[in-house]
């Protein structure tokens, strides 16, 4: 699911206060601090397909000589099935960044003590769309 004028605002169960660099001691990075790497690195240059499939690859450690000779082969393999939207991802549940989907979908990510995140959290009226990220428990 891709959105457009949105804005995913911090989990209300986030258990930090500000956008956390997450870290993970595993040799092979977990799908959120890739997602992290590549909107920290690049705000506005992924829509949500792109950004999906630039961590499948990534994750999957596919070659970029693959990842360009099998690009069409990958990428439908991959949207052959369902993805979550960036609600669920560990980025606004757990290291507090609010995720911002521009006017053609590109996506930048803003820690939750940023005044971006205050003034997008506060433009609901100027044809801003505001949802929440899905929370970590149930309440």
């Amino acid at each position: 699911m891709s959105y457009i004028n949105t804005f995913i605002r911090v989990s209300e169960d986030c258990p930090v206060e500000t956008g956390t660099v997450p870290v993970s001691a595993k040799a092979l990075p977990p799908a959120h601090l890739i997602q992290f790497e590549l909107l920290a690195d690049s705000p506005y240059k992924y829509n949500h397909e792109e950004l999906l499939y630039e961590v499948h690859v990534r994750h999957k450690q596919i070659p970029r000589e693959e990842r360009l000779s099998r690009k069409t082969e990958i990428w439908a393999g991959l949207f052959s099935k369902k993805h979550p939207c960036l609600r669920a991802s560990m980025l606004p549940k757990c290291y507090g960044w609010g995720i911002h989907y521009d006017a053609a979908g590109k996506i930048a990510i803003y820690g939750k003590e940023s005044p971006e995140y205050d003034k997008f959290t506060s433009e609901a009226e100027n044809g801003l769309t505001l949802l929440n990220a899905m929370r970590s428990k149930r309440s």
